[in-house]
């Protein structure tokens, strides 16, 4: 593994993108169209694509390479499209509406956009994944300290997966009352699945979701449930693509929490794939902070179909506290990233009732794709928008593999959207791309102001392949300082890949009241600790290549929502135990420092007791990482890298006008570029606004400010 080479590869909705590395050498990154549905054929396409650039055949890449890294959508896709196994849901009897009952009327509005929940009236929970007919009660009852009060009734069980069987299901959810504190009735009931039919997928909520919650357990093994069928069909797919092209190492497939883990334990927890191409982003945006002595970082991810956003803020990143998918709730470590149906193919429309343009959320994907494509298109998107507009580069797109018929973007553009609207071309066109940069900076706005956070104190990390198209423009409106273009810009989230480690996750519910002496929480942590350690050296990693994280989920007595709190140890051992008293009562501060950030000063009030609910254990493998280390860097003329001069639009000038362009590949360290300006590279366009400069830093990152 020390000489081989690390393939990253990640699938977006659009292009699907590779980043190469091996100890000694440059980083090499391929990219190609996605290919839905079939996507493992996309991914050995961009493997393709970097091989190319390092002079090899894809045989004789991954015939030297010692590890593959993957994120894919595969777990999103089945979901936004419901194309997902027929699924059945088998709970405890008396409990059967638990999935259709929601969170109440939270459930009719979370995840609803602005415009929805200003009617509440006219809101409606998401039509369930599991329709009623195919939910059946079982007998057997476990009370919350795991206390058998009522034996399974197995002739029940038989009976509801007979009635499912029937119905064509493919997979099965089950999710029994408090079966985290005792799992034996929900994996006698997967047994008797097993029986009856052996090709049902099974998904138990004590293996899932072993955590409090009723609702988001049972929705989270019901999305486990519903996907693990293509998820699994889609990852053997791509082992055997990878080993017919000579692969012979291990499959490593990234979560959403920011962590790799065994292909294996992927195909049985699916639901820990949603969003793991954007966590690698973010997890790639805090090693390149780390390397430039970045802390606080906004981290804005554009690609073809959304505009992602997530905070890093004194180095540590954050974690969302109710994810969602499609409006489905689900218990499962997330990275904390909001989004908006924003990106290079989202398509731009005119709204038949006000007259006014639209952008998104629909998107025209890859396939057809803008329709500068030349590959069906026929509906106008933000990358037709850019290249009426002069952002791109008809000839160096996809390093010129995908010539683009910018003329054909005009006379969609005309015929849909300018003519409506009683504009000229280029003026609809700018008009729209003031639109999508005010909907950009509003994003960043809610992730930062609307929390508290001043935007002008952060440096923006702009990655993905369209955000270099719009990110000088809203950050100035933002008033941030510094921007930040990686060199691995459009192929960010793969580039996260190799700089995240193997990580797992671990959790005990034990529910004690505080105060609590440190003796028993130790007897709580040390079985969690030697399974994680065990589990890591199972797969390679020494005891100097392994890192203990703890937090614990305390709320206050009779309260219901939960503040996960970081428990600060400073044990010598690899565990950081055993927890001393001190750190108890640390802990206890902790949380209630926590609580007021986030319900405000003065909420906080001992006196009405703290219970401890469950203890967490996220458990890492450190991988190799990639160099960092810079090159020198030489003179502030860019002249040599020069393309020649186009007119493009200038917001200063509120119009189209001359400005230089540039070939990344020949910027050299210590190169500045002064705006308006557009720099292409065979895989991203970098435009520089007049009144700001980009110059490339030693690691070969453009960064753009005042200037």
């Amino acid at each position: 593994m020390d000489t081989g080479f690390v393939v990253a590869v990640d699938v977006g909705g659009t292009c699907t993108d590779c980043v190469v590395f091996r100890p000694g050498e440059p980083l090499r990154i391929g990219k190609s169209l996605s290919t839905p549905p079939d996507f493992a054929h996309g991914v050995m396409d961009a493997v393709r694509s970097a091989a190319l650039s390092m002079g090899l055949e894809l045989e004789a890449l991954l015939g030297e390479t010692a590890l593959f890294l993957h994120g894919s959508t595969v777990v999103d896709n089945a979901l936004l499209t419901k194309e997902g196994a027929p699924t059945g849901l088998v709970t405890t009897a008396g409990f059967e509406d638990t999935l259709l009952m929601t969170r109440g009327a939270y459930g009719r509005w979370s995840g609803q956009p602005e415009e929805v929940i200003k009617h509440p009236v006219a809101t409606d929970r998401p039509s369930p994944l599991v329709p009623r007919t195919r939910i059946f009660g079982v007998r057997e009852r476990v009370d919350k300290n795991g206390e058998v009060l009522e034996t399974l009734d197995e002739p029940s069980v038989e009976a509801a997966v007979g009635a499912l069987l029937r119905q064509g299901v493919r997979a099965v959810a089950v999710c029994l009352l408090w079966s985290f504190r005792n799992p034996a009735h929900e994996r006698r009931v997967r047994e008797i699945i097993r029986r009856m039919d052996a090709t049902v997928e099974v998904s138990i909520s004590s293996e899932v979701a072993p955590v409090p919650g009723e609702y988001e357990r049972s929705s989270t093994t019901v999305i486990n449930a519903y996907a693990a069928g293509v998820t699994r069909a889609y990852l053997e797919e791509l082992s055997k693509l990878l080993s017919r092209a000579r692969y012979g190492g291990e499959l490593l497939v990234m979560q959403g929490y920011g962590g790799l883990v065994p292909v294996a334990e992927a195909a049985k927890r699916p639901v820990g794939m949603i969003e793991c191409g954007p966590a690698a982003g973010m997890i790639g945006a805090r090693f390149l902070g780390d390397v430039l002595g970045d802390a606080d970082i906004i981290a804005a991810d554009m690609g073809g179909t959304t505009f992602k956003v997530g905070v890093i803020s004194g180095g540590e990143l954050d974690y969302a506290r109710e994810p969602l998918v499609d409006r489905y709730h689900y218990i499962a470590a997330k990275l904390e990233l909001v989004s908006i149906g924003a990106g290079g193919g989202s398509i731009v429309t005119i709204e038949p009732h006000t007259r006014r343009p639209k952008v998104g959320p629909r998107s025209a994907g890859s396939r057809p794709g803008p329709v500068c494509y030349g590959r069906g298109g026929a509906e106008p998107t933000l990358t037709d928008v850019a290249a009426i507009i002069g952002y791109m580069d008809p000839r160096t797109f996809l390093g010129g593999a995908l010539p683009l018929d910018i003329e054909a973007a005009r006379r969609v553009f005309e015929h849909k959207v300018a003519r409506p609207l009683g504009m000229e071309v280029e003026e609809a066109a700018i008009g729209i791309y003031r639109i999508a940069c005010a909907q950009l900076s509003d994003l960043v706005r809610s992730v930062t102001v609307e929390r508290g956070l001043d935007p002008r104190e952060f440096v923006l990390h702009a990655f993905g392949g369209s955000c270099g198209l719009f990110a000088g423009a809203f950050a100035r409106e933002l008033g941030i300082e510094r921007v930040l273009i990686p060199f691995t810009a459009s192929v960010n989230c793969a580039f996260g890949m190799v700089t995240a480690d193997v990580v797992h996750n671990y959790a005990v519910v034990q529910p004690v009241a505080a105060p609590v002496a440190a003796e028993s929480i130790n007897g709580i942590l040390q079985p969690m600790a030697e399974q994680a350690l065990r589990q890591l050296a199972a797969e390679g990693f020494a005891p100097e290549a392994v890192r203990l994280k703890w937090a614990v989920d305390l709320r206050y007595r009779r309260q219901v929502h939960q503040v996960t709190t970081p428990l600060r140890l400073s044990g010598s051992a690899v565990s950081g135990l055993p927890v001393t008293e001190e750190a108890a009562q640390r802990l206890l501060n902790d949380f209630e420092q926590l609580y007021e950030m986030r319900y405000g000063r003065g909420s906080a009030f001992r006196a009405a007791g703290i219970e401890l609910v469950t203890f967490r254990l996220t458990a890492s493998g450190l991988m190799r990482r990639p160099d960092s280390r810079p090159e020198p860097s030489g003179s502030e003329d860019a002249t040599a890298a020069q393309m020649g001069e186009r007119a493009i639009f200038v917001e200063s000038a509120s119009g189209l006008r001359p400005a230089r362009t540039y070939d990344f590949a020949r910027l050299r360290p210590g190169n500045r570029v002064p705006g308006p300006a557009v720099v292409h590279s065979a895989i991203t366009t970098l435009v520089v606004p007049a009144g700001q400069r980009a110059h490339m830093d030693g690691y070969r990152n453009l960064v753009l400010t005042a200037g």
